[in-house]
């Protein structure tokens, strides 16, 4: 079991890794090893994430995740293939985290008495700016 917050655990077998050729450092091993991972997630039906979790998790995760629903991270940041292994667990952990998170409720609030004081003020100026612009008219009585 992946530990991820005091409520989720996901288990491993829920998890696909698939190993493939990366680009990028790696000299000479770049032609011969599978380096890089591909990790899936499905987290349509995963039996560890919350209807609200799961919600979440599709709308952070965007392009990463496929119409059916299964989340693909790529980790060729490193050299070693496991190094970019923990690399791809680590960020599927913090994106179930960040998923977890309930969003802060935001109230609308009026804008305060000097806000609003400013704003004429600001508008104010403008105007007058703007007055000064204004070619003059001529007097010809």
């Amino acid at each position: 079991m992946i530990r991820i917050t005091d409520n989720i655990a996901i288990n491993e077998n829920e998890i696909q890794e698939e190993f493939i050729r990366a680009s990028g450092p790696g000299g000479q091993n770049i032609n011969k090893l599978a380096t890089a991972v591909q990790l899936r997630f499905n987290v349509t039906i995963s039996p560890s994430l919350t209807d609200d979790v799961r919600n979440r998790l599709v709308r952070l995760a965007g392009r990463r995740i496929t119409e059916e629903g299964v989340l693909i991270i790529n980790a060729r940041r490193f050299r070693t293939q496991e190094r970019n292994r923990q690399d791809a667990l680590n960020r599927l952990i913090e994106l179930i985290r960040k998923a977890s998170e309930k969003p802060k409720y935001r109230w609308n609030t009026s804008p305060t008495l000097a806000s609003k004081k400013q704003r004429l003020e600001i508008k104010r100026r403008r105007g007058k700016i703007k007055q000064t612009r204004r070619s003059v008219a001529s007097h010809e009585d």
